[in-house]
């Protein structure tokens, strides 16, 4: 009996530690892959991914059986890098200088996602989890803007439309990547479209 008790720890340990590892390797795929879409590759395959978390190619195939094994691994890494940061209070003594805050944050928020929400945007129809995680934090954003804004202007739905839409990732992209702007041009952009839409 005690034999059988050992045989069975030891089964048990075995299957966590080949879990433990299977979890490791695919954090480790998960970040390859982020480092690949920060490197401009929105397709990479899977030997590039092998190869850039040094596991092998079968081992990205064991772990993964599709894509959206993949996208969900990506997106608790960077849930847990920006999420801090999402969640902080706004400390500021007027709602104006709460969207100076949110301004700041956003920027540096925006600027991490960057080259990840545009790989993931470029595969986002063909993923439902990527759909919903967009429709998701669409929604976050807007209603993060709704706390922060004094109640006149909440009251005006074209004005509400015009600010979700001025703070939104997609502005941001425009900025950075088509219009060419610095991340600090870019942030002194969105104060003067602020200015303008609230004073």
């Amino acid at each position: 009996m005690a034999a059988a008790s050992k045989s069975t720890e030891g089964s048990v340990e075995s299957l966590d530690g080949r879990r433990q590892r299977a979890d490791a390797s695919r954090r480790r795929i998960a970040l390859a892959m982020l480092d690949l879409a920060r490197a401009g590759e929105i397709a990479p395959s899977a030997e590039q991914v092998a190869e850039r978390a040094g596991v092998g190619r079968r081992t990205v195939f064991r772990l993964f059986s599709d894509m959206e094994g993949v996208y969900r691994e990506m997106h608790a890494v960077m849930t847990a890098r920006l999420t801090p940061m999402f969640e902080a209070p706004f400390t500021g003594p007027t709602w104006r200088a709460r969207i100076d805050e949110l301004i700041e944050r956003r920027g540096k928020m925006f600027e991490e996602m960057l080259p990840v929400k545009t790989a993931a945007d470029a595969h986002r129809f063909h993923s439902p989890f990527l759909q919903i995680e967009h429709k998701k934090i669409t929604k976050l954003q807007r209603e993060t803007l709704l706390k922060l804004l004094p109640a006149g202007a909440t009251a005006d739905a074209d004005k509400i439309e015009a600010l979700d839409l001025t703070f939104s990732f997609e502005a941001w992209r425009r900025l950075r990547h088509e219009q060419k702007l610095t991340p600090k041009q870019a942030a002194a952009t969105w104060r003067h479209m602020a200015r303008a839409l609230l004073d």
